[in-house]
């Protein structure tokens, strides 16, 4: 039996990789895990009331397109926290998942071909594993541009060929970002939509760490795109980090009316909607700004901890939103491995995260730290990262 080869050179995914990795017992005392990005706060207790309240929508398929109290959540949402105003029936849908929405746009949005040749899709190096195979599966070219310290660790889109520009059907734009904290500010967003103005492509804005920040909200696409077409932009937010509910499976995606027709086109054969007892769940999350303050306000007490212990390492370089520290080591599979079986404690290299190009890989470099355990495991594992491999 023969399988289609389109896959084929992809790297393997992250997580299976640092399974094998570290697939040795550490020492002995408490592992801390700070490789995966799981939201370990709790989230809302009312949560289970409002999912129990609506338990008999379990005996009934649910709305593909999502029920009007979550969609009017998502655009009340959006005004509050950005300024801009959005229809509940044209601009928004729910997502099982930001992930299903991010594999899925490239799929329902990216032509067969642009100016005669095969499309190509732009997304920073690092980057989420599926912005590459969403781009493969649409037929289309994924071209990796670095998200480096020079770059201000976030791509830099207007430095690419002008010939690939002109097959570029969509860039994926991550902020804050995954891995590295950064955040586009009003300047580089508006810079970009005038690139994708120029050069006729999409943004796909994936801001799932919106609500996780120091001090500021991290602007949004959303507030950048004056006279820009009204397709432009296609931006997703998600419950999971904002919530500390990633087993809700509660996201969303918002774009120009005919972008949203075309993902519920996909989703009437391809998706799977969210049960209707927790779209009910995740409207009332929508709705209630408290307990995102209070989540905030635990990561706040995390970066100064990570400030304080970390704050003098060369290179070390303090992450204005998300919740993952990016550090500098001079191997990220060996700091990793060292990390594990000196101490216990889990880390990501740097490298999983990024492919290498011409020779590079822009995270060979680094570890991803996240910062998702309660505040007094953090601090060990923190302590324990700066003892093991700064500490001469």
């Amino acid at each position: 039996m023969k399988f289609p080869e389109r896959f084929s050179n992809l790297p393997a995914y992250a997580f299976p990789r640092l399974r094998e990795l570290l697939d040795i017992h550490p020492p002995g005392g408490d592992v801390v895990h700070m490789a995966i990005g799981e939201p370990q706060h709790a989230f809302p207790a009312w949560v289970t009331d409002i999912i129990s309240e609506h338990s008999a929508g379990f005996n009934k398929y649910p709305p593909n397109d999502g029920i009007h109290e979550l969609r009017s959540a998502f655009c009340n949402w959006l005004l509050r926290r950005y300024g801009v105003k959005r229809d509940p029936d044209t601009n928004v849908m729910p997502l099982n998942g930001t992930r299903e929405g991010l594999y899925n746009v490239a799929m329902a949005l990216c032509p067969e071909q642009k100016n005669g040749q095969r499309p190509v899709v732009l997304m920073p190096n690092p980057f989420y594993q599926v912005y590459m195979v969403a781009a493969i599966s649409s037929g289309a070219e994924p071209v990796l541009v670095p998200a480096t310290a020079a770059t201000g660790h976030l791509p830099d889109y207007a430095s690419v060929d002008p010939e690939i520009l002109n097959r570029t059907v969509a860039c994926y734009m991550c902020s804050p970002a995954n891995p590295q904290g950064a955040t586009a500010g009003n300047d580089y967003w508006c810079d970009l939509v005038a690139l994708a103005e120029q050069y006729d492509f999409q943004i796909f804005a994936d801001e799932c760490y919106s609500e996780i920040y120091r001090d500021t909200p991290p602007v949004g696409i959303l507030e950048c795109l004056d006279n820009a077409h009204p397709e432009r932009a296609v931006a997703f937010h998600s419950l999971s980090k904002r919530s500390n509910l990633p087993g809700l499976r509660s996201g969303f995606i918002v774009g120009g009316p005919n972008t949203i027709i075309e993902i519920k086109k996909l989703r009437n054969y391809a998706g799977a909607p969210l049960p209707t007892p927790l779209q009910y769940a995740a409207a009332a999350v929508w709705v209630d700004e408290i307990h995102v303050n209070q989540n905030r306000a635990q990561y706040l007490e995390k970066y100064k901890l990570a400030d304080k212990i970390l704050g003098d390492v060369p290179g070390y370089v303090a992450p204005h939103a998300g919740f993952f520290l990016w550090l500098p080591v001079e191997d990220g599979e060996v700091a990793a491995l060292k990390l594990w079986k000196a101490v216990g404690v889990r880390v990501l290299p740097g490298a999983y995260l990024a492919r290498e190009i011409d020779g590079f890989n822009p995270g060979d470099k680094y570890i991803r730290v996240a910062l998702v355990a309660p505040k007094t495991e953090t601090e060990r594992g923190l302590r324990a990262i700066r003892d093991v491999l700064y500490t001469q």
